[in-house]
C-alpha cells in the first residue's frame, strides 16, 4: 500500500517535490503518494498550483493519528537554526518521516540516507554519501562520493559537491555552485548561487563568489 505524505511547506520546495511525487506515480512508483499540504500561511481546504491544502503545522499530531507520512521542506538560506527548531517542535517521529527517491535519480547502493531525505530528478548520489534526516537533494545537484552530511541540509538545482566533503547540519548550498574535495562547511551556513568554495566555511555563515569568500554571519 503506499505511503500517503504530506508535504510541510508550499509555494517552492514543497510544491516542486510535490509535483515529482506525482510524475514519479504516473512513472510507475508506487511507494509514496501525495496528500496534500500543512502550510501556515494558506487557508486550510485552498489549493496550491491545484494541489490540497490540508491545514497547519499545528494539525501534525491529528494527520500523524492517521497514519500520514511527511516530508518537510521548510528551509531558508539566511541560516536555519529557526525554521529547523519549528520542525523539531512538532515531534514528529523517524518513522513517519517518508523518503522519497525519484525514479530518474541516480543513488548509489551503499549510500546512507537518513528518514525523510529527498533525491529529485537527475540528482546524483555517489558511493559512500552519509547523509542525514529530512536532507534535499535537489534537480541536478550532484554530490560526490564518500561525503559525510548532517541533518536539514540544502542542495540547491545544479549543485555540485566533491568529494570527502564534511557538512555540518541546516547547510544551504546555492543554485550551480562548486565545492571543492576536503573542505568543511559549518552548521547553519549558506553557499551562494554560483559560487566556487576553495576553503573552509565556519559555522553559521555566508559566502558567495568565484572563488568564494565570507560575506557575513547569518541572522
Amino acid at each position: 500500500m503506499k505511503k500517503k505524505v504530506i508535504i510541510l511547506g508550499g509555494l517552492g520546495n514543497g510544491s516542486v517535490i510535490a509535483n515529482a511525487i506525482i510524475d514519479a506515480n504516473q512513472r510507475g512508483y508506487d511507494e509514496i503518494g501525495f496528500a496534500g499540504y500543512l502550510n501556515d500561511r494558506e487557508p486550510t481546504g485552498s489549493k496550491i498550483e491545484g494541489l490540497p491544502v490540508l491545514g497547519k503545522l499545528s494539525d501534525v499530531k491529528t494527520f500523524l493519528e492517521q497514519g500520514f507520512y511527511f516530508i518537510n521542506t521548510i528551509y531558508r538560506i539566511d541560516g536555519q537554526q529557526e525554521r529547523i527548531e519549528l520542525f523539531q517542535n512538532l515531534q514528529i517521529p523517524d518513522s513517519a518521516l517518508a523518503t522519497f527517491i525519484h525514479p530518474l535519480a541516480y543513488v548509489a547502493p551503499n549510500v546512507e540516507l537518513g528518514a525523510g531525505c529527498v533525491a529529485m530528478p537527475n540528482a546524483a548520489i555517489s558511493s559512500g554519501v552519509k547523509l542525514g534526516k529530512c536532507c534535499l537533494v535537489m534537480v541536478n545537484a550532484t554530490i560526490g562520493h564518500n561525503n559525510t552530511i548532517g541533518d536539514h541540509c540544502h542542495f540547491a538545482a545544479q549543485s555540485c559537491t566533491s568529494s570527502f566533503v564534511e557538512i555540518a547540519d541546516g547547510v544551504h548550498l546555492g543554485l550551480n555552485c562548486c565545492v571543492r574535495e576536503n573542505l568543511k562547511i559549518g552548521r547553519n551556513s549558506t553557499l551562494g548561487m554560483g559560487s566556487v568554495l576553495l576553503e573552509n566555511i565556519g559555522n553559521n555563515e555566508i559566502w558567495a563568489g568565484n572563488p568564494a569568500r565570507f560575506i557575513r554571519k547569518t541572522k
